[in-house]
């Protein structure tokens, strides 16, 4: 079969409070985005385990 080709892409979402922190580690996410649809870059709350809290996760290249 032919492989689809469509405007869905995986991108990488990391925890901005973490970053800032200075904690060793990071929280990192995997999350498929419509490029299309959303072209900025995607902003997801999203639980962090080393914080124990749900933080704001951004998009990163």
């Amino acid at each position: 079969m032919a492989a689809k080709k469509g405007s869905r892409v995986q991108v990488i979402l990391e925890c901005t409070e973490h970053k800032n922190s200075g904690m060793p580690g990071t929280s990192r996410y995997i999350s498929t985005k419509n490029k299309k649809n959303t072209p900025e870059r995607l902003e997801l709350k999203k639980y962090n385990p080393i914080l124990k809290k749900v933080t704001v996760h951004k998009e990163i290249k």
